[in-house]
Order: structure tokens, then C-alpha cells, then sequence
């Protein structure tokens, strides 16, 4: 009895290892903000019914999908001996998987999501060549590279949602400022990361703006960012295009970014992880604004 709990046990980790390998849970959330964004915000003239059946859209999420756990597999590979000093309970769960195993998974998944891309066009089957070279070339050397690492690493976040504006030829100015706008809470919440994780990155050779400069420098870099990214909240809410909850997001989102400012000004590392978190909640809360959002006027209508 008791070895079969040990077996269960076992493979349990292993099943939670391979998880946290591919970090499973940030790409199901990826993928749930692009059908959001991409239902709501891309789609301009496709009723429900017709974005449901939609195959091709759903086949090239699923591409993006098997791609982004992908690059989350390489992303751990090449970050592994980094990972044991700044995400060691992590660590210690994937290392119930042969590192093998996981690059056998990565070449399998990427193998997939070219497969389905060819299926449906050469220039899906290229953007997606492009996507996962890049998302290898960023593990392998860019997120080593000073302000490259940062802008690199956004990018391939972003990436996905820029193939289905182009997929979809939805171009406007509303769209534009919303791009700038989460691009850099993007961007700001990775920079504050690197202060976290100053000193294994300098260990282990990670040129951040944190190790190269300073942590001041990083809050201020920051802070910066999020000052300019005020002014573009407030030309966001002036947009008629943008109503309802999403304006309300928006004017909520003024004093999000202004709390976070204040507490880039305390030096304690406690203060930094605060400001990561609430601005990834913010993110999240943006994805459920969205969603409610677009229910809310596609039921008036329809009606």
C-alpha cells in the first residue's frame, strides 16, 4: 500500500513538473486573453455564430498555444541553473522529468504547430517559423542582453495578438494606444522582475538594468514608463470608441499606476514584488473588463 502511494505520489509529481515545465498556466491564460481580444477587439464584422465556426482562427490559436508551451519548455531549459536559486520549489518538481524528456516535448510541439500553420497557408506556417526561432533565439542569447532582454521578451508576449490584428486588418487608433498601453505594463513589470532576481542574474551572467546599473536606476526606468503610460491611459479615455467598463477600467487604471509610482519610491524588494503583482492583476483585470465588456454590447445589439 504504501509503495503504491509512493508510485502515485511519483507520478504526480512528475505530471505537475511537466507543468511547471511548460508553464502550462501562463499560456492557457495567454490563450484565453487572445480569444478575448481577439473576439472583442480584432473582430470587426463576424457575428457569433460565425467566429465560432471559424475554424482557421481557432486552428492558428492553437498553433500560438502549442507554441507558447514550447517556448516555455526552451525557456526553462536554458534558465535551469538560474531557476534553482530564483524559483528552487519549481525547480525541484521539474527535475522529476530527464531534461531529454522535455526537449523531445518542445521539438514535438513545435513539430505539431507547424504542421497544423502549413496546413492552412504558407504565410501562417512562416509566422509561426518566426515565432518559435525567435522564442529559441530569445533563451538562447537575447535574454542575456542588456534592455534587449526586456524588449525581446515582451515582443514574443505580444506577438500572437499582433498576428490576429494582422489577421484580421484591424487597424485603428484606439487599438494602437491599447498595444502602447499594455505594452508597457508589460515591459514595466518585467524590468521590476529583473530587480528581484538581481544577483542570480549576475551570477549567471544576465545583463539586466538592475546588475548593469543599479535598482534605483531600474524604479526609475519604471517609473518613467508608467508616467508616460498615464498620458496614454488618458488618451485612451477621451477615445469615443472606448465606453462603458472598459472606460471605467481605463479611469481605475489612472490611480492603479499612480499607486504603483509611490511604491516604486520604497527600496524594499517587499515594495517591488507588490508593484509586480498588482500590475499582473491589473493585466488580468483588464482580460475580464474586456470580456464582460464585449457580452455586455453584444447582448444590447442583438437586441
Amino acid at each position: 500500500m504504501h509503495s503504491v502511494k509512493n508510485r502515485l505520489l511519483a507520478k504526480f509529481s512528475v505530471f505537475i513538473g511537466l507543468l511547471m515545465g511548460a508553464r502550462v498556466f501562463i499560456a492557457v491564460l495567454l490563450i484565453f486573453a487572445l480569444y478575448v481580444s481577439t473576439f472583442f477587439l480584432f473582430n470587426q464584422e463576424e457575428t457569433l455564430r460565425e467566429f465560432v465556426f471559424d475554424f482557421k482562427v481557432h486552428a492558428i490559436i492553437l498553433c500560438s498555444f502549442l507554441s507558447i508551451l514550447a517556448g516555455g519548455i526552451i525557456n526553462q531549459f536554458y534558465d535551469k541553473e538560474k531557476d534553482q536559486i530564483t524559483k528552487p520549489f519549481r525547480t525541484k518538481l521539474q527535475n522529476f522529468i530527464a531534461q531529454k524528456h522535455y526537449l523531445y516535448l518542445y521539438l514535438i510541439l513545435n513539430t505539431l504547430s507547424l504542421g497544423i500553420a502549413a496546413s492552412m497557408s504558407f504565410r501562417i506556417f512562416i509566422f509561426f517559423l518566426i515565432y518559435q526561432f525567435m522564442m529559441w533565439f530569445y533563451s538562447h542569447k537575447l535574454s542575456k542582453m542588456l534592455i534587449v532582454n526586456n524588449l525581446s521578451f515582451v515582443g514574443l508576449s505580444l506577438y500572437p495578438f499582433f498576428g490576429m490584428l494582422v489577421y484580421y486588418q484591424t487597424f485603428s487608433m484606439h487599438i494602437l494606444l491599447m498595444s502602447v498601453y499594455l505594452f508597457s505594463i508589460l515591459i514595466s513589470i518585467d524590468i521590476t522582475k529583473d530587480i528581484l532576481t538581481k544577483n542570480a542574474d549576475r551570477i549567471f551572467g544576465y545583463q539586466t538594468i538592475a546588475n548593469s546599473f543599479s535598482t534605483t536606476v531600474s524604479r526609475r526606468v519604471t517609473s518613467l514608463i508608467l508616467l508616460l503610460n498615464i498620458g496614454v491611459t488618458i488618451g485612451i479615455i477621451c477615445l469615443k470608441e472606448v465606453h462603458n467598463i472598459m472606460k471605467l477600467y481605463f479611469e481605475i487604471g489612472l490611480f492603479i499606476q499612480i499607486i504603483t509610482l509611490i511604491l516604486l519610491l520604497k527600496s524594499q524588494k517587499y515594495y517591488s514584488f507588490t508593484v509586480i503583482n498588482l500590475l499582473r492583476l491589473w493585466v488580468f483585470v483588464g482580460i475580464i473588463s474586456m470580456l464582460v465588456d464585449g457580452i455586455v454590447t453584444y447582448l444590447r445589439l442583438s437586441h
